[in-house]
């Protein structure tokens, strides 16, 4: 089968590792890292990126898309003759963790935990993911932007949920065996310990990422959206991602 992919740069080195053992033709498309940052933007270059691909002389058998739901961006996503497959994660933090439940017993307790890993060090102009508030906190936290505006959204939610006594302050790197260089690792390290972070180690895993790449997309880890449909978010640990009919 043919499949295009479109996916941010943090995952160019994980995902051009399991596209080169698959099975299927595949064409890479990223787009930079910092983009994440304004979701609204990031979600026009998105369906831009898809309305591309469908219109290439190449008919593809699925646009396979390598984000979360990203702060909402892939909100209403859709495209007119081509499925479209998404991991059915909050941010890149579970596709590298490679496992919903992992992402979960790990960042539910203090879902805004910075992470990095090796993309992060290579792509961003920052060493960790800067969490933009609404990747965990769903229609609370989006109200609060569609009252207040970005700025003001944060300021209030950190307000209304202040950090817990005794918390961690932990910053995390997500490192993938198949993906793995120790200066990086000790890189973030010393940048965590000097802002007084405790620096964790965490294993990360390619499977949703190998999966993605080789077709495997059972629906307990993967969103397939149908033309005509587009992406809805549900704001949970478990379906994170939905959809329906467009209007």
């Amino acid at each position: 089968m043919y499949f295009k992919i479109i996916a941010c740069n943090v995952f160019f080195r994980e995902l051009s590792y399991c596209a080169a053992q698959s099975p299927h033709t595949i064409d890479l498309e990223f787009f930079e890292l910092g983009e994440h940052i304004h979701s609204d933007t990031l979600h026009k270059t998105l369906q831009a990126k898809i309305d591309q691909a469908e219109q290439a002389e190449r008919h593809y058998d699925a646009i396979l898309l390598g984000f979360g739901l990203c702060g909402n961006a892939a909100k209403g996503l859709h495209s007119a003759k081509t499925r479209l497959i998404i991991p059915r994660a909050h941010d890149c933090c579970t596709v590298l963790l490679g496992d919903k439940a992992k992402f979960k017993e790990n960042f539910q307790d203090n879902p805004s935990t910075p992470f990095s890993s090796v993309g992060y060090m290579e792509r961003g102009e920052y060493f960790v993911r800067q969490d933009d508030g609404q990747i965990m906190y769903g229609d609370a936290y989006a109200e609060l932007v569609k009252q207040y505006g970005e700025d003001d959204a944060k300021y209030i939610w950190d307000s209304m949920h202040p950090k817990m006594e005794g918390m961690e302050d932990r910053a995390v790197f997500i490192d993938i065996p198949e993906i793995h260089f120790p200066e990086k690792i000790e890189i973030f390290k010393q940048k965590a310990e000097a802002e007084g972070k405790k620096f964790v180690l965490l294993q990360g895993s390619l499977d949703i990422i190998r999966n993605l790449v080789n077709g495997n997309w059972p629906d307990t880890d993967f969103l397939t959206v149908e033309p005509g449909q587009q992406i809805t978010a549900v704001y949970d640990w478990e379906c994170v991602l939905g959809c329906s009919c467009m209007g």
